[in-house]
């Protein structure tokens, strides 16, 4: 391979090896642990190896007192690792190599990165029989061509714990080669195929040869019978294409004495003895064949998560959505009693002492003033000698108790929104928001992604409102649970407190009011302003009775009063306010069309500010930490999944042939 092509798979490599963990910890896709052979493999098999003058290495493994040790030693030349009866006598793995390795730059580096430690020499071989990082040792009657590893039994322990599977499992992910050696008495243990068969084909398909120590009665098709059983349990269908050779090594008192090395016989169909058989593997050849099916499995894998997170995010923002919905209704709930009339009598104040000179003297005189106006005057003479709002009435009173009422009950329900299991909301389904949650319900519900469907169900009534149920997400349980734990008497309390706020006029809605009165009076022709038809209006409807209103969404065609377009909340775009005028206002008819002009901003600047204000308690003690978290997460992921189907898109064909 050439030098650019090494770099470009490299650079890619290093991204998809930053951004898969990163993305499957972010939207929390499974447990960590399942990630770390994809991991190991890039680290171990991709990333360091891809120049192919690397030497072939070779895992010998096999379960306890099958003979290991004694094979690394006869294939060693030497006597490098102890033997002897005892099962699981060595507890750390051992690194072979010819000297001439140790020679080239970063080699021990590249050899050790897929465990994880530093290099480390042998100085005593009593070091291989404690726990510990991996050793190495340097000998010439090593092949100049292979590194050999003798790996710690795999099946010492019982009902599935092992001592040493995480080091055998280091071991045979970060061979080329597998060297399995068995005994007529192991031959058929599935937990040792089985575990075998997940660390050479579980990503990328590594080949084997196969030693079977047996007694020397076995006939060779004996010996290729029980071989191949190893072999179809570890490859199944492939075990013919990936079993390089078959050999047996006959039982010998001299070798279980440690006085011989072992004896490996070919059978079957093979003509080489085993070294030269190892000798005749092309290390370039079968490591560009591993290279190519690890990094097609690695890119597979990487694919496959990419669609698992682009599933869970969407997933995470139709919750987010929903959420926001929920809080929009309960928003529109705490203001479901509110005295309208309150701001009315506040705003006809601002409009008849903001009258110009011209306007108050002509008034004064009565001469073209009309009797509404007259009656309208005189009735709220108590602003001008009060000089600010009416003091608290009865009807006052009311007005707050119902209010208490109705945001504990909102507030209530929003807190159980925010730490419940499932968030229930409806919403008119031609609503921008609904018809976002319901496509990116349909990119979840794709079949690359029908498993993270499960927590959706939605139902379309016949009005046009469809009701959403979607359950929470795991990237916010955290906050949630915090939420749980928290005083929410107190956070109850704390929105209790700001009641008043609610009933009172703030400067900045004075100051809006203000503004309202001024556009409105540029565009009345000065006849209008003389007549003060619309100042009759104004003073007549708190002076009468209270104005009421209920809050819709869509447009109530057909309903009685006036219909006020509020500024939407979230997945309520078509909010709107119908104020009810009582019949006994004194409100000609041909004056409801003006009426409506003016009192429209009026509700509309009122309403808004309100509902402004309760949004923001319910984000500030409710909603507001997992809102934020939740649009975060959704971004993020989104910058890392277009950073993966990049690294994706140029690693397509990268694996040579």
């Amino acid at each position: 391979m050439s030098t650019d092509y090494n770099e470009n798979i490299s650079s890619a490599l290093g991204i998809l090896r930053r951004e898969i963990p990163a993305l499957h910890r972010l939207l929390k896709l499974g447990d960590p642990e399942e990630l770390r052979p994809w991991e190991h493999m890039i680290d171990g098999k991709l990333m360091p190896r891809l120049e192919p003058d690397f030497p072939l290495t070779c895992a010998i493994c096999g379960g306890g007192s099958s003979g290991k040790s004694t094979l690394f030693n006869t294939l060693a030349g030497e006597k490098l690792s102890p033997t002897g009866g005892k099962a699981g006598i060595n507890r750390r793995v051992l690194i072979a190599a010819h000297p001439a390795f140790a020679e080239k730059p970063a080699f021990l580096h590249n050899l050790y990165q897929p465990f994880g430690c530093d290099p480390t020499a042998l100085s005593d071989k009593d070091q291989l029989t404690s726990p510990g990082d991996p050793v190495y040792t340097l000998a010439s009657s090593v092949s100049p061509h292979i590194i050999l590893l003798d790996t710690p039994d795999f099946d010492t322990g019982a009902k599935g714990v092992y001592a040493n599977r995480a080091l055998a499992r280091q071991s045979l992910e970060t061979a080329d080669l597998l060297i399995y050696i068995f005994t007529n008495s192991n031959y058929n243990n599935r937990d040792n195929t089985d575990f075998i068969s997940e660390m050479l084909t579980g990503i990328g398909t590594r080949q084997c040869m196969l030693i079977y120590r047996v007694y020397p009665g076995f006939s060779d098709a004996d010996v290729t019978e029980h071989a191949m059983t190893v072999a179809e349990n570890i490859y199944g269908t492939t075990a013919t294409d990936n079993v390089l050779g078959i050999y047996r090594a006959d039982e010998d008192n001299a070798v279980a004495a440690g006085t011989a090395l072992m004896s490996i016989k070919p059978v079957r169909n093979e003509t080489l003895s085993f070294p030269d058989a190892l000798a005749r593997i092309e290390p370039r050849r079968i490591r560009m064949a591993l290279f190519s099916s690890i990094l097609n499995d690695v890119l597979a894998r990487a694919a496959g998560i990419n669609v698992q997170a682009v599933a869970a995010r969407h997933s995470l923002s139709v919750y987010v959505d929903a959420l926001q919905a929920a809080q929009s209704r309960c928003v529109q709930e705490a203001l479901s009693h509110f005295p309208m009339d309150r701001v009315m009598k506040r705003f006809a104040e601002i409009w008849l002492t903001t009258d110009p000179a011209h306007i108050r003297f002509l008034r004064k005189t009565g001469r073209i003033v009309e009797t509404p106006v007259r009656w309208a005057v005189k009735s709220m003479r108590w602003i001008k000698s009060a000089g600010g709002p009416a003091p608290a009435t009865p009807a006052d009173t009311d007005a707050d108790a119902d209010l208490k009422i109705d945001l504990i009950s909102a507030a209530n329900r929003m807190f159980a929104h925010a730490v419940g299991t499932k968030v229930v909301v409806s919403l008119p389904t031609d609503d921008p928001v609904a018809q976002r949650m319901c496509h990116a319900m349909g990119q979840v519900s794709s079949p690359d992604a029908a498993t993270q469907s499960e927590g959706f169900d939605t139902a379309i009534d016949q009005n046009g409102i469809t009701e959403f149920s979607i359950s929470a997400h795991p990237v916010l349980e955290a906050l949630q649970t915090r939420l749980q734990t928290t005083d929410w008497k107190a956070g109850l309390q704390r929105i209790l407190s700001e009641r008043a706020s609610l009933m009172t006029m703030t400067a900045g809605m004075e100051a809006e009011l203000k503004t309202l009165a001024d556009e409105f009076r540029r565009k009345m022709g000065i006849l209008d302003q003389i007549q003060q038809t619309f100042s009759a209006m104004l003073n007549v409807l708190p002076a009468t009775a209270a104005v009421t209103y209920i809050l819709a969404t869509g447009d109530p065609v057909g309903a009685a009063g006036i219909k006020v377009k509020l500024a939407g909340l979230f997945g309520l775009k078509d909010l709107y306010a119908l104020v009810a005028i009582p019949a006994t206002a004194g409100v000609k008819q041909a004056d409801i069309k003006q009426l409506e002009t003016m009192l429209g901003p009026i509700a509309e600047t009122w309403l808004n500010t309100k509902m402004q204000t309760v949004q923001r308690l319910f984000e500030q003690l409710i909603t507001g930490p997992i809102i934020a978290e939740g649009g975060t997460v959704i971004n993020t992921a989104e910058d890392h999944i277009e950073r993966i189907n990049t690294c994706l898109q140029s690693l397509k064909g990268a694996a040579p042939c």
